[in-house]
């Protein structure tokens, strides 16, 4: 496995800097080989574009953590039961995919790279289909939105009724498509409550920018909507034979796993104590704090810690939170969860590495939406 993943990084490291020119040429050479796998896709395709190959590229880079590799490609082929995959397009993609690289490589790339390429993609279908095959569940959920509220000018928070029961963990993630307004796009979201008896769903979602989903769940959604919902993914979910205390770090709508976790504490815990760190912009962008301080009102347990990077006016702390996390603790001895954007996990990560908060304590959610 060494060998192999040395040519996978030496072969990537020749075309990571034209990963959009080999998205382009992959899904080309894949669309006039087989059209019918077109309509597999969005109609939309600019941010589809690099979505599979950071998928591939993500399975691959998981290679050496054997346990981890296995069980993210059986969770990934299990949710790319949603668009309809069938077994023979696993080795068109893969063809296109070598075919693609091949192509932005230059002259060094040579034929070890390709057979490299063609072993690691074999494993990852194999999982994937092996995943896939197993499942017992629907390839997807319809689910009625059933309340919709804006909390800001570009946040929402709506809850869905599944037509039936999805079993899911507090913590992890499921794809959503807003069937009637974007079909055939997908985007991942948290559940912001444990699994209930009622079965529905909460979801916290910000509009970002051109966001094809994120700005249609939060500005078009409305009661009675339908949406399909995927499998549930991820790993950020709670421990309970460990007995140390925790912190939560959350910074915008990554808040959602968080409160789905609490809301899982909240019905067994006794013995920990839990911190819970909240970063926004701005006063508006703490758009769940009266629920949270509702929450640390009720459980002794809980503490609720707030923040603002670029608010003058707010009365709470000031600055990044993960700065703000630095500010208290010691935090040697405590499990670690952190949901937020891809920069603000990052500097969490940085930040509790510094602090010699040891790794493997640590569990994280990173988005970008």
């Amino acid at each position: 496995m060494g060998d192999l993943a040395r040519l996978l990084k030496e072969s990537w490291s020749l075309v990571e800097e034209h990963q959009d020119k080999v998205a382009g040429y992959f899904y080309a050479r894949m669309f006039l080989s087989h059209p019918d796998l077109r309509e597999l896709f969005p109609v939309q395709m600019d941010v589809q574009r690099t979505r599979l190959l950071s998928a591939i590229v993500t399975a691959v880079q998981t290679l050496e953590d054997p346990e981890r590799f296995d069980d993210y490609l059986r969770a990934l082929g299990r949710d790319h039961r949603k668009f309809h995959v069938a077994p023979e397009h696993y080795e068109v993609v893969g063809g296109s995919l070598i075919e693609a690289m091949r192509a932005h490589a230059g002259e060094q790339w040579c034929i070890e790279y390709d057979q490299a390429w063609a072993d690691a993609y074999a494993m990852i279908a194999a999982r994937m289909l092996a995943g896939a095959n197993a499942d017992q569940n629907p390839p997807y959920w319809y689910g009625e939105v059933v309340q919709h509220e804006r909390r800001s000018q570009d946040i929402a928070v709506f809850t869905v009724l599944p037509m039936q029961p999805l079993e899911y963990r507090a913590g992890q993630y499921l794809s959503l498509e807003a069937t009637a307004y974007q079909p055939r796009l997908w985007r991942t979201y948290s559940p912001a409550n444990a699994p209930r008896r009622d079965n529905t769903l909460e979801f916290h979602v910000r509009a970002l920018g051109a966001g094809w989903v994120s700005s249609v769940l939060v500005r078009r959604l409305r009661v009675g909507d339908m949406i399909k919902m995927a499998a549930p993914m991820g790993s950020m979910t709670l421990d309970r034979r460990s007995t140390r205390d925790a912190v939560f770090v959350a910074g915008g709508t990554g808040l959602a796993p968080i409160k789905s976790l609490l809301e899982e504490l909240t019905r067994y815990n006794r013995t920990r104590w839990v911190h819970v760190f909240f970063g926004a912009r701005t006063r508006e962008d703490l758009y769940d704090l009266a629920e949270l301080n509702r929450l640390a009102a009720r459980y002794p347990w809980l503490s609720v810690v707030t923040a603002c990077s670029d608010d003058p006016t707010f009365a709470g702390e000031r600055g990044d939170i993960s700065e703000v996390v630095a500010r208290y603790g010691p935090w040697n001895e405590h499990d670690f969860f952190v949901s937020g954007s891809g920069a603000m996990v990052r500097a969490t990560l940085r930040k509790l590495a510094e602090l010699q908060v040891p790794s493997v304590r640590i569990k994280y959610d990173s988005f970008n939406g």
